[in-house]
């Protein structure tokens, strides 16, 4: 059952985030469908059961009250990975992210910033070559990329589960194929 969570939309039906990916576990969907925070949408084949009920486990929710939602984008591994393409801004070799590497562009020893305007990803080896070096320049410059950029480059890299049902609302821009 651990394997079922619950894709979170709006009440617009739109995700509430993207960077993570807004998710509820069976259990917390289940609780909320229940205190009637939120409507299912679609559902699981799985089915829980009580002495008295059967129900389908939700695989999608939506929230009865519109939650304002945030436009900026977390600071975290992953969304910087994603930003980089998952490329190394030295070589331009391509890597999994546990392959990769936070680098300072101005080191912090020299004042740098960790932020999303002073740091790429690198591989390992131009990370050690790098080190405390101003010289070393990445292919491109570092920025706070906006939601959207980082949802057009999510497209590239799926995540690792995604439902069937969820498609519909985390691509609710894509263009249709008929």
């Amino acid at each position: 059952m651990s394997s079922h969570p619950a894709l979170i939309l709006n009440a617009d039906f739109r995700p509430l985030r993207y960077f993570p990916l807004s998710l509820l576990s069976w259990q917390d969907a289940l609780r909320a469908v229940f205190l009637d925070r939120v409507s299912v949408v679609a559902e699981y084949d799985a089915v829980v059961r009580s002495p008295s009920t059967t129900m389908r486990l939700p695989s999608v929710v939506a929230l009865r009250d519109y939650q304002k939602v945030e436009r900026t984008v977390p600071f975290t591994r992953f969304n910087l990975f994603l930003r980089d393409g998952f490329t190394c801004q030295y070589c331009g070799d391509g890597f999994q992210a546990r392959d990769l590497q936070f680098e300072h562009v101005v080191p912090r020893s020299k004042g740098g910033a960790t932020s999303w305007e002073n740091i790429v990803a690198a591989c390992g080896d131009c990370n050690a070559r790098k080190a405390d070096r101003m010289d070393m320049k990445p292919l491109r410059k570092p920025a706070r990329p906006s939601p959207w950029e980082l949802l057009e480059a999510s497209r590239h890299y799926p995540h690792n589960y995604l439902h069937e049902s969820w498609v519909d609302y985390l691509y609710w821009d894509s263009e249709l194929v008929s």
